[in-house]
C-alpha cells in the first residue's frame, strides 16, 4: 500500500476526528454538568441533519451558513428539553435518568421515522466534489469545512467556559451542585443552559455532516455509538479528553478502514478502547478517583 494511500487515509480520520470531537463534547459537557448521560444525544443530531436537508433543498440556504438558524434553534430546543423532561428525574436513581433519556431517543427516532419516512436522503452542494491540495494528499472540501468549523465551535466553546460569568457558573455547577446554589447561582437554569449548549454542539456536528453523509431516522445511532466511546476512552467530563479521543477515534477508525470493509473498519476503535481503559481506567486524560 503506497504512502500517498495511508497520508489520505489518515488526513480523512483528522478530518472525522473532528466532527467525533463536537459530538463527544456536546455529551461531555451535558455529562459534566448535570451528571447525566444523554441516550438521546444522537437523536438530537438527527433532527439537526433533517433540519439542515430541509432548509437546503426547500430554502436554498448553504448547509454551513443553515448554522444561524440550526444553532440557535438547537439550543432552545435542548433548554426546553431538559426543563420540561430533564429536570424532574435529576435527584431520581440514575438508571431513571438513563429510562427517560432512552425514551426520549425513542421517541424522536419514532417520530422521525413517521414524518420523514425510513428511506436515506442525501443533499449534493456545488463543491461536493472539491478537494484541496495539501502536499501529496488531496482533501475533500465539504469534509476540510466541517473540521474547520468543529474547531473553532471547540474553541469558542472553551473561551465561553473559561472567560464568562455564565461559563464559570456552569463549572461551579459542576463542581459541586449544592455549593453553587448556597452561592447564589441559579442551578436549574444553569442545568438547562448546559443541555442547550450540548444540543447545540450535536446540531452544529450533523449539519456540517450533511454534504458527505447520508440523513435518516437512524444516522444519530451511527455518531453517538463512536461518541461515547470518544467520551469514555477520553475522560468523563473532560474537555480535552474529548477532543484527542476524537482525532484519535477518526484516525484509528479510517485507517481500519484500508483494511477492513463495512462494520470491521471499527474493530480497531473498541480494540483500542479495551485497551486504554484497562492500562487506565478514568480515560486518557480523565481525573482518577479515590
Amino acid at each position: 500500500m503506497s504512502a500517498d494511500v495511508v497520508l489520505s487515509s489518515l488526513a480523512n480520520g483528522v478530518m472525522l476526528g473532528g466532527l467525533y470531537a463536537l459530538v463527544a463534547l456536546g455529551l461531555t459537557l451535558i455529562f459534566g454538568v448535570m451528571k447525566v448521560i444523554n441516550f438521546a444525544h444522537g437523536s438530537l443530531m438527527m433532527l439537526a441533519m433533517y433540519a439542515t436537508f430541509w432548509l437546503a433543498t426547500r430554502a436554498g440556504l448553504d448547509p454551513y451558513l443553515s448554522l444561524v438558524v440550526t444553532l440557535p434553534v438547537a439550543f432552545a430546543f435542548g433548554y426546553a428539553i431538559q426543563r420540561a423532561v430533564i429536570a424532574p428525574v435529576l435527584r431520581a436513581p440514575e438508571h431513571n435518568q438513563l429510562l427517560m433519556t432512552l425514551g426520549l431517543a425513542l421517541f424522536l427516532d419514532n417520530l422521525a421515522l413517521v414524518v420523514f419516512r425510513a428511506d436515506p436522503r442525501t443533499l449534493l452542494v456545488a463543491y461536493s466534489q472539491t478537494t484541496v491540495p495539501l502536499g501529496p494528499v488531496r482533501l475533500n472540501l465539504p469534509r476540510l469545512l466541517a473540521f474547520a468549523g468543529a474547531l473553532l465551535i471547540s474553541g469558542l466553546l472553551w473561551l465561553f467556559l473559561q472567560r464568562t460569568t455564565l461559563g464559570r457558573a456552569l463549572r461551579a455547577s459542576a463542581e459541586e451542585r449544592d455549593g453553587a446554589a448556597l452561592c447564589g447561582i441559579p442551578v436549574g437554569r444553569v442545568y438547562a443552559v448546559a443541555f442547550g449548549v450540548g444540543t447545540a454542539c450535536v446540531a452544529a456536528a450533523g449539519a456540517m455532516a450533511v454534504p458527505f453523509f447520508y440523513v435518516s431516522p437512524e444516522v444519530g445511532n451511527t455518531f453517538v455509538i463512536t461518541a461515547f466511546v470518544v467520551v469514555v476512552l477520553g475522560g468523563l467530563g473532560s474537555f480535552p479528553g474529548a477532543l484527542v479521543g476524537g482525532l484519535l477515534v477518526g484516525v484509528v477508525e479510517s485507517l481500519g478502514g484500508l483494511y477492513f470493509h463495512g462494520s470491521l473498519a471499527q474493530i480497531g476503535i473498541f480494540a483500542l478502547f479495551v485497551a486504554v481503559l484497562l492500562i487506565r481506567p478514568a480515560g486518557l486524560l480523565g481525573a482518577r478517583h479515590a
